[in-house]
């Protein structure tokens, strides 16, 4: 195990949602801030790929109709899910580490199609409240042209 920067140097920010956040912080309450999230099996050290894989993953992902599912592909669910959930692809590209916003792009490009549609449809409601509010004001008498005497 080599500890050090990320291939690239390129640091990673994960967003964890709260719920996640709540299980996190009862599992890791007696946990120092250099202690490891996730362990091995044995003595609480770096928990391998082959031994997460064989301790469960590979069962959970065959129990799921997911047979060959390697825990490298749950990064392209995660780009998935944050995108769908609206994230930008800057938010994206920090989430995975990458150089630039281009290779996120390249790499998730299919992802961000639905994103024209949502365009769309942020244009048309907002133009929807621009005409409501200016039929509201036609409909709402001015109070300084009713009296002129007053103003």
């Amino acid at each position: 195990m080599t500890w050090g920067v990320p291939k690239g140097y390129e640091r990673r920010s994960v967003p964890i949602p709260a719920f996640i956040a709540e299980d996190l912080r009862d599992q890791l309450a007696a946990r120092g801030p250099e202690d490891l999230v996730f362990t091995g099996l044995r003595a609480g050290g770096v928990l391998r790929n082959r031994v997460f894989r064989r301790a469960g993953f590979d069962r959970a992902a065959q129990s799921l109709g997911l047979e060959g599912l390697v825990p490298h592909e749950l990064r392209h669910t995660a780009a998935s899910l944050a995108v769908s959930s609206g994230a930008n692809v800057k938010a994206v590209q920090r989430m995975l580490g990458h150089a630039s916003a281009a290779m996120t792009l390249d790499t998730y490009a299919d992802l961000f199609d639905e994103d024209l549609d949502a365009v769309a449809e942020g244009l048309d409601l907002a133009a929807r409240m621009v005409r409501e509010r200016s039929a509201d004001s036609l409909r709402t008498p001015d109070l300084y042209t009713l009296d002129p005497a007053s103003n």
